[in-house]
């Protein structure tokens, strides 16, 4: 069969990689000059298959006006006209119950760890370089109401294997040196070690490697979609300004841009883009950055090694963080970019160069319930894989699969009905 991706980032090329072995002839357009310009250009680098609870936690309201009023919290809301925030919004609230929030948790973990043992295959079969480490993950609390909640989680998660132990400060300072600067902040922590850390951008730069190397794989970019068109009730063409792509069958993965391609179709994705931001920062042999990967859930910055200097290379420290409903723009905000610098520099203050920092801005592309979209659209030749939030590295991979068998109606390796178009239509029906 010919299938058109549209979307080369982690959660699109996963697709193609896997519809690929399936010996289908793929076709990945991209609007951007290579694969993972847009969302997973730059992202926290943290692959965190037990840290896949959904935002809309129980008493996220209450934290979220708080945030609201303090310019240095971790979200921002920009009220607006847009009617998409304010479904989002609504919709958010109502996933933040207690009982939607533990059956998302359950079914994220599910997909998480089906998506890493999918990334373990990959890595085993084909040669991906992209600074991949498991290092193991370490959330550190300032609040010990907080990080009551955090162990409270790490019991309930443990039911679905998670394997995460509860520190104390002192037991955090042992496993983690470099966080003396800010240790006697800290209540204590939580940590998993069978976390990994990776770059993203790097991710998709060797699965392209891998997949140009394919016969049945073919790429452009430089490629943006402006329209999907129809024949008879089904997509049978994407539309660009370099004219008509036909396929038999379409997989929507193009991040917040699938919006403008959907809604003309009919479909009303319950999508928003929540703005983050991130550091690049050079590593110099003789700085300290912390060896395992970081979250500081007071400020919710994450800290992720890509790579380790070397008295003759210099290695890279990312630093993520930011919540922001503003709207659809990528552009730097400077207050932003100074809050989540002076932060890091406060915990980390000799991690890294960090007046060489880089700045990144992007859009993750999020469901109100935080799982993602996946599967047939309810249009015929038209699939769906996207939503991912700020997850597209940890799950992105187990979507791609499970895409893949549903097109070739195989049995798919876990449940894939919590992640359909139908769940999105029934909670727009219950509102």
């Amino acid at each position: 069969m010919r299938i058109c991706v549209l979307g080369a980032g982690i959660a699109g090329l996963a697709a193609a990689y896997h519809l690929g072995r399936d010996g289908h002839e793929v076709t990945v357009l991209d609007r951007e000059a290579g694969p993972g310009l847009g969302t997973s250009k730059a992202n926290g680098g943290q692959l965190s298959y037990s840290y896949v609870a959904p935002l809309a936690a129980p008493g996220v309201a209450r934290k979220g006006m708080h945030w609201i009023l303090d310019g240095e919290a971790p979200l921002r809301l920009k009220p607006q006209a847009d009617p998409r925030l304010w479904r989002w919004l609504k919709a958010f609230l109502r996933a933040s119950r207690r009982e939607v929030f533990e059956q998302g948790t359950r079914e994220m973990l599910a997909l998480a760890y089906h998506s890493r043992g999918v990334l373990d295959a990959m890595m085993a079969r084909d040669p991906l370089d992209f600074s991949w480490r498991q290092n193991g993950k370490l959330v550190v609390f300032r609040d010990e109401g907080d990080l009551r909640g955090a162990a409270s989680l790490v019991a309930y998660q443990a039911r679905y294997g998670a394997k995460q132990q509860v520190l104390d400060a002192r037991e955090c300072l042992a496993l983690e040196p470099a966080l003396r600067d800010t240790a006697e902040k800290l209540a204590g922590g939580v940590f998993t070690p069978d976390e990994a850390v990776g770059d993203a951008h790097g991710f998709c730069e060797a699965l392209r490697g891998v997949l140009r190397g394919w016969p049945n794989i073919r790429f452009r970019f430089n490629h943006p979609v402006t329209a999907l068109r129809l024949r008879n009730g089904a997509v049978v063409a994407a539309e660009s300004p370099a004219g008509l792509v036909e396929a038999d069958a379409f997989v929507l993965s193009s991040g917040i841009g699938a919006l403008s391609l959907a809604e003309p179709l009919g479909l009303m994705l319950p999508l928003y883009p929540l703005k983050g931001y991130s550091l690049t920062v050079p590593t110099r042999a003789g700085d300290l950055p912390p060896e395992i990967s970081i979250t500081d859930a007071h400020h919710k910055v994450v800290y992720a090694l890509l790579d380790r200097a070397t008295e003759s290379a210099e290695g890279r420290l990312r630093v993520a963080g930011m919540v922001d409903l503003v709207g659809f723009a990528t552009d730097l905000v400077q207050r932003r970019l100074d809050t989540l610098t002076r932060q890091a520099r406060e915990v980390f203050p000799a991690a890294a160069d960090w007046p060489r920092a880089q700045p990144w801005a992007g859009l993750r592309p999020a469901t109100p319930d935080w799982k993602p979209i996946l599967g047939p659209s309810g249009v015929d030749g038209l699939w769906l894989n996207l939503g991912h939030g700020g997850l597209g590295f940890t799950i992105g991979c187990g979507t791609g699969e499970l895409l893949a068998a549903m097109i070739a109606g195989r049995e798919t390796g876990i449940p894939v009905e919590p992640y359909a178009m139908g769940r999105v239509t029934r909670t727009a029906q219950a509102a």
